[in-house]
């Protein structure tokens, strides 16, 4: 394992398993709405802090973006940190919530980690090496036919302004799949994806800390990540549209009718 890689998965699953504890007594945790259905707790802020403080150990001068305390510092190297993806699963005691932690080197995507501390599900990648789940290398999945897909998405839940245009490709998706699924925490998503569990995946108003890791994923496992328009501005547009090679074309086919200018920044 590479020994940044090494670095990042410990400190995901010390942060995981900070989470998983705290998920015994959701009933005392101390939680704040940020805006309309997007909440923080205590404990991602805790968990945030045990992964910078991780990484600073080891890398000092290395800069972070993280979802609770921003950008700090500036670095040829960027460690992307969502320390607990899927809040409101996890405030619900839906068992469906992870930690991802992604390495970006001179704007390139080089390590990965989602550590799914519900079920031990230990997710990695680094840059050119492949990706694994525990030890066991990952591979997309060979669908070639929409009609027999299963298909992966996030409803907008913060910022509605592409809710229609939403609405119109979850429509058309669903009509042509084999069936749709909205499970709520991205990273375990792309992950999943490039376990080959879902044949596509897409959605709209990500931020980076919640895709960088699990898009890396995709691609070392043989997968596609583009932006809704197919080229490669997805980690700054927010607009996700990923697959194996076969479905990740079908996918943004359905979504062109779709596009607004907004969903093509």
């Amino acid at each position: 394992m590479h020994p940044m890689l090494n670095i990042a998965v410990k400190a995901a699953i010390r942060a995981g398993k900070l989470i998983y504890r705290a998920g015994d007594n959701l009933d005392h945790l101390t939680v704040t709405k940020k805006s309309h259905a997007d909440y923080v707790s205590e404990v991602d802020r805790a968990a945030e802090r045990i992964i910078i403080e991780a990484l600073h150990d080891a890398y000092p001068s290395h800069a972070i973006l993280a979802e609770e305390s921003g950008a700090q510092g500036q670095s040829e190297y960027v460690w992307i940190i969502d320390p607990l993806d899927g809040t409101t699963n996890f405030l619900h005691g839906v068992p469906q919530y992870a930690v991802s932690i992604g390495l970006q080197h001179n704007g390139v995507l080089t390590q990965a980690v989602i550590y799914d501390p519900t079920k031990n599900d230990l997710f990695t990648a680094t840059r050119g090496r492949g990706a694994f789940l525990n030890d066991k290398r990952l591979r997309v999945s060979k669908r070639k036919e929409m009609a027999d897909s299963l298909i992966c998405t996030g409803f907008p839940y913060s910022n509605m302004q592409h809710m229609d245009a939403y609405l119109g490709v979850f429509k058309d998706v669903m009509q042509k799949s084999a069936g749709l699924r909205r499970p709520g925490a991205a990273s375990l998503d792309l992950a999943w994806t490039a376990a080959g569990r879902y044949d596509g995946f897409f959605e709209t108003g990500l931020k980076p800390w919640d895709m960088a890791a699990g898009c890396l994923l995709i691609t070392e496992a043989g997968g596609m990540v583009s932006d809704l328009q197919g080229t490669d501005g997805f980690l700054q547009s927010g607009h996700v549209c990923a697959g194996n090679p076969f479905i990740h074309p079908q996918l943004l086919e359905i979504i062109a009718p779709h596009l607004t200018p907004g969903l093509k920044a």
